[in-house]
């Protein structure tokens, strides 16, 4: 990833530009915080022409200028003591409203969501998710299907790749239980512990911050450096703050909880504190403040889905806001920008769960013997002949307790559906191999 250019320094142009007979023709022309409807930064500008009579310095002496006089502090500084900002500009308060809209409140979701018996399905789909993509950002190399089946079954991870998936698992299912705590730097530790046990060099860096003989950047395999966090021993007062901001302490005034996650978000990947396991740390973070406001649908959905797509804009986000005078604009930006398309994912996913299960009561019609977590299993066994399933595995697909999953799997085994047979001390279930003739006979 190549760096971005950085904008010329501000005071620079405002020792060029604030001139009587030149600022109000450049504050004219450039009169919004915006180009081309786009909040650009210097790095993308150069590539524009500017409007007529500009520069490509006036232009953006402009729309810093006006970027400048309605931008809002927040209590995270950089490591020279300078504040980060941000601004509300287009389309930030759409996505804000979309995100209040279809993200929390009384909002009208597929009754396969809202329905306690069936909820848990697309909940454990979302961890796994989730787990799989924010290890895959970090290195992981294993594949979705190995990572799912792993999952499922409950077996014993069988290299670094398939830890950091576990952990990330393990970690959201945590992140639901203490949603409702304030955030502390005992629950900081405890979810980093969470996200790197056993997946570390150094074991001992787990759940602690590194120290001043660890140097930790963040860099490219080449040598060059995109940031260099703040020191070790500032990492206790910086983490402080950030609970106070995460907590709604600090500021005064409101802010939007959507933002303040965000900014808990970019707070802890810019402290860095660890020697590993900050980028999927702060997104835990980011998912505690955003169910703790009350934002009960990212339990459902998957950022870093969203960001495996387009790794290099995640980090430009993060480049451009500290190149550009700690201007958090680009970085709420770009992460509302996922939110939706995760939103909109999860939509989309449903409609066709939706449509599955409209299928599957169509094709097991008639066969009230069979709860809805039978019938799921049915409905996968006759598209998935050769499928072996297990009572930990049905246990972790429905989130229930493992008696409610063996009654499950026996019950299916004394309906004539299922075939069971022992691999080591596990019990497996398999389809038989008549099993459409089996199910009209139940129907």
């Amino acid at each position: 990833m190549k760096r971005p250019k950085t904008p010329p320094p501000w005071m620079d142009l405002l020792r060029e530009f604030m001139q009587p007979e030149r600022l109000p023709d450049i504050l004219a022309i450039a009169n919004e915080p915006l180009a081309d409807r786009q909040y650009l930064h210097w790095d993308k500008l150069v590539h524009i022409p500017p409007p007529r009579g500009l520069t490509e310095r006036e232009w953006w002496f402009g729309l810093k200028f006006r970027r400048q006089a309605l931008s809002k502090t927040v209590p995270l500084a950089d490591k020279v003591d300078k504040p980060f900002q941000y601004l509300l500009v287009d389309p930030i308060p759409e996505r804000l409203h979309d995100i209040d809209l279809r993200a929390g409140g009384q909002i009208q979701m597929p009754a396969q969501i809202t329905n306690p018996d069936t909820r848990d399905r697309y909940y454990v789909g979302s961890l796994i998710e989730e787990a799989i993509t924010s290890s895959q950002l970090e290195g992981a190399t294993t594949t979705r299907r190995v990572a799912k089946d792993m999952l499922r079954a409950g077996r014993r991870p069988r290299d670094r790749s398939e830890q950091m998936i576990l952990n990330n698992f393990l970690t959201m299912k945590r992140i639901g239980e203490i949603k409702d705590r304030p955030l502390t730097k005992d629950l900081v530790l405890e979810i980093h512990r969470l996200v790197t046990e056993e997946a570390l060099d150094d074991p001992s860096g787990a759940g602690r911050f590194r120290r001043d003989d660890e140097r930790v950047v963040v860099g490219d395999d080449y040598g060059e450096v995109f940031h260099d966090p703040p020191p070790a021993g500032q990492l206790d007062e910086r983490l402080a703050a950030m609970c106070d901001f995460a907590n709604g302490k600090t500021p005064q005034g409101f802010i939007h909880p959507a933002i303040r996650s965000i900014v808990v978000h970019f707070w802890l990947s810019y402290d860095h504190p660890f020697v590993d396991g900050n980028g999927r740390t702060a997104r835990a973070l980011f998912y505690w403040s955003m169910l703790h406001h009350g934002y009960w649908l990212c339990e459902f959905i998957s950022i870093s889905h969203v960001i495996l797509r387009a790794p290099a804009k995640y980090a430009m986000a993060f480049l451009y806001t500290e190149t550009d005078d700690n201007d958090l604009t680009y970085f709420i930006l770009h992460h509302l920008e996922v939110i939706r398309q995760a939103i909109d994912e999860l939509h989309e996913y449903i409609r066709r769960k939706t449509a599955q299960l409209e299928r599957t009561e169509r094709e097991l019609r008639g066969i009230a013997v069979l709860n809805h977590r039978q019938r799921a299993l049915i409905s996968h066994a006759m598209r998935h002949a050769d499928y072996q399933y297990s009572i930990h595995a049905h246990r972790t697909s429905h989130n229930v307790v493992y008696e409610t999953a063996r009654t499950d799997l026996l019950d299916l085994v004394r309906r004539g559906l299922l075939r069971p047979h022992k691999i080591g001390r596990t019990w497996y279930f398999t389809p038989v191999s008549d099993l459409e003739k089996r199910l009209q006979r139940l129907q």
